[in-house]
């Protein structure tokens, strides 16, 4: 027997009709003659870690992500929250920040990704996804490397949610070229020369319409 979270309510309801998206909290109203939705829930992407002395940083971790199909012919209005990005770690901060948890209502949510933590040059992990038909993890930042010997110093790259890539790492010789996330709830580039790293990508909340 068919139910609706297997997308039969999608094919046999007369199709897409609309679409409305969130990149910032706020509340989802249903437009007239919609009866399901399917919902896709990004969590905030975590900044890069912190630098010290003798190490570079890591990026940071992506949102997760959680996707539902949801019968709203009885319902008339859900509250929406976007997790932001966290902000990137400055020289010697290594303590965790972590982007914002995302949420429809109480059918769904992802949390956010995470800076590295407890030594440098360790990434950050990505969040995850809850409640949904479909939970899909973020990707985890990349580690930073270093070797002293021949002073080869990279930040990582940020991890790569479901809606695309993080920001790149920088280097020694460009020291500014790290960048924030660029997906939505993609994770932040580390940084190197003891720089500040990027921010990650605030999150995002997708909600199609179907009659």
């Amino acid at each position: 027997m068919a139910f609706y979270g297997s997308g039969s309510g999608l094919t046999n309801s007369g199709g897409f009709k609309s679409k409305q998206v969130f990149t910032s909290s706020g509340t989802w109203t249903k437009p007239s003659g919609i009866n399901f939705i399917k919902v896709f829930v990004t969590g905030g992407g975590g900044g890069g870690g912190s630098t010290n002395t003798d190490d570079t940083a890591a990026g940071g971790g992506a949102g997760g992500t959680a996707i539902e199909i949801i019968d709203v012919s009885s319902v008339s209005s859900v509250t929406v929250t976007v997790g932001g990005g966290s902000a990137g770690k400055p020289v010697n901060q290594n303590s965790p920040n972590t982007g914002g948890t995302s949420s429809f209502g109480s059918y769904c949510s992802a949390t956010g990704g995470t800076t590295g933590v407890g030594e440098w040059s360790i990434a950050g992990s990505g969040g995850s996804g809850t409640g949904g038909n479909i939970n899909i993890d973020g990707g985890d930042g990349q580690g930073g490397h270093i070797d002293l010997t021949n002073n080869y110093v990279t930040g990582g790259t940020g991890g790569a949610s479901y809606w695309g890539q993080g920001g790149r790492g920088a280097s020694r010789n460009a020291p500014s070229y790290h960048r924030a996330g660029r997906a939505y709830g993609s994770g932040g580039g580390g940084a190197s020369n003891s720089n500040t790293s990027s921010s990650g990508k605030e999150g995002i909340v997708i909600v199609e319409e179907y009659a």
